[in-house]
């Protein structure tokens, strides 16, 4: 139980890490070539978009990683209150 709560507690952190890095590097490689991101359509443009979180574009995914890690934390209490056989 402690296992999979761990890795219920530290796989969806780091997926959400990972898709929000990815998306930043293509927002600076944009900005650096004198473009704006388009979050929206996820392509650069030369007009200036407006900014939309990544919440605000997949909020089943945030909200499901951050439900994940909250379940993992209740696995990993009661994994570390019952005793081990």
């Amino acid at each position: 139980m402690l296992r999979l709560g761990l890795l219920l507690l530290i796989l969806p952190s780091l997926a959400l890490m990972g898709i929000y890095f990815w998306e930043l590097a293509q927002v600076r490689d944009c900005t650096f070539g004198g473009g704006h991101w388009d979050y929206l359509d996820g392509v650069c443009r030369e007009m200036p978009q407006p900014f939309a979180s990544l919440l605000q574009r997949h909020p089943l995914l945030v909200n499901g990683g951050m439900l994940l890690s909250v379940l993992g934390v209740g696995l990993c209490m009661v994994g570390l209150y019952t005793k081990r056989r």
